[in-house]
């Protein structure tokens, strides 16, 4: 449903909401080696997020990324609107052009249905609840040793 970018965003997001600070920001060559993204990709998209106001950018020594605002007030529907856009919830299950409500393609009212529901989720899920489900270890990620 979302694009590899998209995918990389997430977990970048992720990434920095769990390592960065006010203080503190996440190199690039840190979250790249860590998430196992190709580091020039992973720096389109980070500045990407930069110019749509979910992350600050820091050159020098000391430098990386942080996020711009609390962890709380960062819903994923963000970062899916700065990289892919919105059209992701209303496109076509199997990719007709002029499927809708009134033209439905064979899956449409099933598919919209499953689409509006990933789409609430996305809205409602914040940054912080995510960080949240890791620390108390009922998710990973990539950084972190799966349990075996």
């Amino acid at each position: 449903m979302f694009s590899t970018s998209c995918h990389y965003g997430l977990q970048s997001m992720l990434y920095i909401a769990m390592y960065s600070s006010p203080d503190k920001n996440v190199g690039l060559t840190e979250i790249a080696d860590k998430q196992e993204i190709p580091k020039h990709f992973l720096s389109k998209i980070l500045q990407e997020l930069v110019k749509h106001g979910l992350l600050e950018s820091t050159k020098g020594p000391n430098g990386g990324f942080r996020l711009s605002r609390k962890q709380e007030d960062i819903a994923l529907i963000e970062v899916i609107e700065a990289i892919d856009g919105l059209g992701v919830f209303t496109k076509c299950g199997i990719g007709f052009k002029k499927c809708s409500d009134d033209h439905p393609c064979p899956i449409h009212h099933e598919y919209k249905k499953v689409r509006e529901k990933i789409h609430e989720l996305f809205r409602d899920k914040t940054l912080k609840e995510l960080t949240e489900d890791v620390e108390l270890g009922e998710s990973i990620i990539n950084m972190q040793k799966i349990p075996e």
